[in-house]
């Protein structure tokens, strides 16, 4: 009995379009590396040559209002389209842009009309590159406590502070940022969101040197950063959501961070794997042994659980269903699910999986770099503690108000 899902005639032709469009656009010279901080400026440049291709069709953020740059698809259009990024080893966007992912939705919630028309189209159709920042040396779980300043002077914010663990490698067109915008005021009161240009005097940049960085789905995150402001001079018309209504805004950046839109990236590199233990070198197989493949097979089912998981929320959030805590059970299920995959890798085949040894040559160093990442992803955007807190919130238990999901669109 077959249980795969077949695609209609209308889907069917929309992923004979996208087939095409991809063999028309991604160009050859685009290489899969395994840690996505051995990507170069040239092969950056390509995936943004990409990006700019698909977002001339409206594909580079398909969700998004077509007046604001987006493709307004379908969720089975955007369903496929993710497919068949994962199927040549991309992602989507192609490159990292957290600050688009994240940022651009907020945006769209909590913007005025101007900062729609005037921030969207750009991030839609891939012609800038935002970096969100949020964390700092004091204040990463607890975004409340941060301390970074934009104090109101005339028709500018003057920014002061630090942020952490921002971006990737080759640089930002504009950080999507929130600072405390009144620094007497009452906690979760005295926050405001700035879309900051990365070009403004008073930015610096510096790399941070770090276990493993993320890049899911070959988004390609590269290194991280550390973020100064001296004195930098935002205008105050890119001030969005309201002056001390930021942390209000946050909840729908955390939102969608925390998985409450569903992350459609992929496992290729856990199917890879399956697929070279099931090869046979000299008559054998490491799928041959009984124990090996009976791990195989919870591995594949773990990895379709996580995926599973991301499509029911990408569903509802895109047909605006009711919501209460699946964002951070999807968040605390790719994190936990992520770390027993690693190990459960180097379980069935030994740790030479990690190296780039003849067999595993063709996944190119990928199995450890998933082992590193599935370490240090279990902090990045709310750690496993804090995604069963807000679970147990939206739950309401121990007598507590049921806290409501917030807004996406």
């Amino acid at each position: 009995m077959d249980f795969a899902i077949q695609d209609s005639p209308e889907q069917t032709a929309f992923r004979v379009e996208v087939r095409a469009f991809l063999d028309k656009n991604v160009s050859p010279d685009i290489e899969h590396m395994a840690d996505p901080c051995d990507m170069s400026f040239e092969q950056y440049q390509l995936r943004r040559d990409l990006g700019r291709a698909l977002g001339a069709k409206g594909w580079l953020y398909p969700s998004m209002p077509k007046e604001y740059g987006g493709g307004d698809l379908s969720t089975e259009q955007i369903g496929i389209l993710t497919d068949e990024l994962t199927r040549i080893g991309l992602a989507l966007p192609p490159y990292y842009d957290a600050g688009g992912r994240m940022g651009a939705p907020t945006i769209l919630v909590w913007g005025t009309e101007e900062h729609k028309k005037r921030f969207l189209p750009p991030i839609c159709r891939g012609e800038v590159r935002t970096w969100q920042l949020l964390t700092e040396p004091g204040a990463g779980s607890d975004l409340a406590g941060i301390k970074s300043t934009a104090i109101r002077d005339g028709d500018h914010y003057v920014v002061n502070g630090q942020k952490m663990y921002v971006g990737s490698s080759h640089g930002a067109d504009y950080s999507w940022t929130i600072l405390v915008t009144d620094p007497k005021g009452e906690r979760h009161k005295n926050l405001s969101w700035l879309m900051i240009p990365m070009n403004l005097p008073g930015i610096s940049v510096t790399p941070m040197d770090l276990l493993a960085t993320g890049g899911e789905g070959g988004s390609g995150c590269g290194v991280k950063n550390a973020v100064f402001f001296d004195n930098v001079r935002v205008p105050a018309e890119n001030l969005v959501g309201g002056e001390n209504n930021g942390w209000k805004v946050a909840t729908t950046h955390l939102e969608v961070e925390h998985g409450g839109m569903g992350r459609l990236a992929d496992r290729r590199v856990v199917y890879d794997f399956i697929d070279l233990c099931k090869k046979r070198e000299d008559g054998w197989a490491i799928a041959d042994d009984p124990g090996a493949r009976e791990e195989l097979v919870n591995l594949y089912i773990e990895s379709e659980i996580t995926r599973l998981f991301a499509m029911r929320n990408h569903w509802l959030s895109h047909t605006n269903q009711p919501r209460s805590y699946e964002g951070s059970q999807y968040s605390l299920r790719r994190k936990l699910s992520g770390l027993d995959m690693g190990e459960k890798m180097v379980r069935i085949a030994g740790p030479l999986v990690l190296t780039k040894d003849k067999r595993w040559a063709p996944l190119r160093g990928s199995i450890e770099y998933f082992q590193r990442d599935s370490i240090t992803s279990l902090h990045p955007g709310a750690t496993t503690d804090i995604q069963r807190v807000i679970m147990a919130r939206r739950l309401g238990i121990g007598g507590r108000e049921r806290e409501k999901a917030a807004n996406l669109r």
